[in-house]
């Protein structure tokens, strides 16, 4: 998280910079060492350079996984902003995946869950939004298509319950959920302080908030199945603090003097302003 947090709008990041925020983090240089190390051998970055001089690229793939995020964001804010209503269509997928492909059946089931699908039994996910294309993208990717069944409803019934609400609320966690939402909140009203004050803030200072920031907004974000306003309890504390969130990266933007930055101030910043320009238009 704090490798990818850091990534700038070229695609690099600095060893400097990574090192000073990780230790203001609380981690020592050595775990820097390894976590950089694993990262090139998996082929995630690539490293030149020695020591603090040193500058890793992310790679096409490592760039690329960037983009889902920044969709799943986009979509957050335009739901909060009211842009984005249900249309009662329920998305489901199916797959039979034979044991010899065991690894590709496993990694489809957890990206299945991933794009915010909740199983109704064995083999057969039920999701809230249009998902479409990111499964048939993972399971081509898996070889796994040809073992895939995709299928939408207005006529979801599980038992006795039909009711969207009363399904939604007994297929995600939404109190685990919430209470990581809370726990973003917390967090991110003292960062909001400091970065809205009087008081300056050096530039490690402001990536060390912003690496904070990204690590809870993705506590909060990977569980949750981005569900409808409808299918959710209002208030919905996921609003509550991604407008807070929201105000953060501007305030993030507003401070970066014009150097190339973390990409993710772009990519958060841009989507929430996104949603409030389309909401004054």
């Amino acid at each position: 998280m704090l490798v990818h947090a850091l990534i700038r709008e070229d695609g690099t990041v600095g060893a400097d910079e990574l090192y000073t925020v990780a230790n203001a983090l609380g981690m020592s240089d050595q775990q820097v060492r390894l976590c950089v190390k694993r990262l090139v051998a998996e082929g995630r970055f690539t490293h030149e350079g020695r020591g603090r001089k040193a500058e890793l690229h992310a790679t096409a793939d490592t760039t690329r996984a960037l983009a889902p995020n920044a969709d799943f964001i986009r979509h957050a804010f335009r739901q909060d902003a009211g842009l984005a209503p249900w249309d009662g269509v329920w998305h489901l997928a199916a797959f039979a995946v034979p044991e010899s492909a065991r690894a590709a059946r496993d990694a489809l089931r957890e990206t299945l869950v991933h794009l915010g699908g909740a199983p109704l039994q064995g083999g057969l996910y039920v999701c809230a939004n249009t998902w479409e294309p990111y499964v048939e993208e993972a399971a081509h990717r898996l070889g796994a298509h040809g073992g895939l069944t995709l299928l939408t409803t207005t006529d979801l019934r599980r038992g006795d319950t039909q009711e969207p609400a009363e399904l939604a609320d007994g297929l995600w966690p939404l109190q685990e959920i919430a209470d990581r939402y809370h726990r973003l909140g917390r967090i991110a009203r003292p960062r909001l302080d400091r970065l809205t004050g009087p008081a300056s803030l050096t530039p490690s200072e402001l990536l060390t908030i912003a690496v904070e920031l990204a690590a809870e907004l993705s506590r909060a974000m990977e569980p949750d199945p981005l569900l409808p306003p409808q299918l959710l309890p209002q208030p919905w504390p996921g609003t509550q603090a991604r407008e807070l969130i929201a105000r953060c990266w501007a305030a993030l933007r507003e401070r970066d003097h014009g150097e190339a930055g973390p990409v993710l101030f772009r990519l958060y910043a841009d989507a929430a302003r996104e949603a409030a320009d389309r909401v004054r238009r």
